[in-house]
């Protein structure tokens, strides 16, 4: 497979047929733990293993890193021992939320591990399964390997960069929540509304068209060009509530063809986690 950030389900459906690569399901509902086992239980792509967001994808029992923490990278060995996973084999990832739900998070995480030949399912199941391709119930048993990595760390901004980046005004944070969230109008998962002093917001859901399916890479270069200006794609850092739908941002951007732009991981829930870190309200 040609690396890339996004493919379609008629060349994934080559790849199911040829049997290769790692397919994986990140479906998930955050209101609903078990909303992406049970589905998975209940119709997934031929051949794909299962990602859970909380225990595959994060480390929940960590603290003060926002609502879904990085796994650290024994655990996420581990994870990848177990799909079978070695860095010659190509990934693709899907969700039913256009990748944000977790798709674009695995992505991530995969390339914070020097896989480079992973993409995103574009307009996830519901886009395979208007193709007319087969679902299966049928769990999925891999080969394990055995896999030591680590995590790029150049790829991720902790609390203190971020802080310093802000006040030198040398970077660019883009909070990738709802409006209402941003604006602090509303708050359903985090003891405290708001934004970062000084982020602006896109919405995750404006890089995808009515079908759910990414908009076109030159329409969201000019949406990103208008919002950061003649800021290098490299002094970019994308944010949300706990690090997950930050990524879908990244990976829009990595469609565009604006390369470089990083993740604070930790995002708003990991943000307040300090009461002494300013927060904002209003906006826009």
């Amino acid at each position: 497979m040609k690396p890339q950030s996004l493919i379609s389900a008629l060349a994934l459906a080559a790849l199911v047929r040829d049997r290769a690569c790692l397919i994986v399901d990140c479906r998930k509902e955050l209101a609903d733990v078990d909303s992406g086992r049970r589905a998975y239980a209940a119709a997934h792509l031929p051949a794909a293993v299962y990602a859970d967001l909380d225990h595959d994808l994060s480390d929940v029992s960590m603290h003060g890193l926002g609502r879904h923490p990085l796994p650290d990278a024994a655990a996420f060995s581990a994870t990848l021992s177990r799909w079978g996973w070695q860095p010659i084999i190509p990934v693709v990832v899907y969700d039913d939320g256009g990748g944000a739900l977790a798709g674009a998070r695995l992505w991530w995480m995969l390339r914070l591990v020097g896989a480079r030949d992973v993409a995103v399912l574009d307009g996830g199941i519901a886009a395979w399964r208007n193709a007319g391709f087969a679902l299966t119930e049928e769990p999925t048993q891999r080969t394990p390997s055995v896999i030591d990595i680590d995590f790029d760390a150049r790829q991720m901004v902790g609390y203190d960069e971020l802080a310093a980046a802000l006040a030198e005004g040398s970077s660019t944070l883009i909070d990738a929540r709802a409006t209402p969230r941003y604006r602090g109008d509303v708050e359903p998962l985090d003891r405290v509304a708001g934004h970062v002093p000084g982020a602006l917001n896109r919405p995750f859901s404006s890089n995808l068209d009515s079908a759910g399916r990414f908009k076109s890479a030159p329409q969201l270069r000019t949406e990103f060009a208008a919002l950061i200006g003649a800021d290098a794609p490299g002094s970019v850092v994308h944010m949300c509530g706990s690090g997950v739908t930050a990524c879908h941002n990244l990976l829009a951007m990595e469609h565009a063809g604006l390369a470089g732009s990083r993740v604070f991981a930790p995002s708003w829930s990991g943000w307040i986690s300090d009461p002494g870190r300013p927060i904002a309200l209003g906006g826009l």
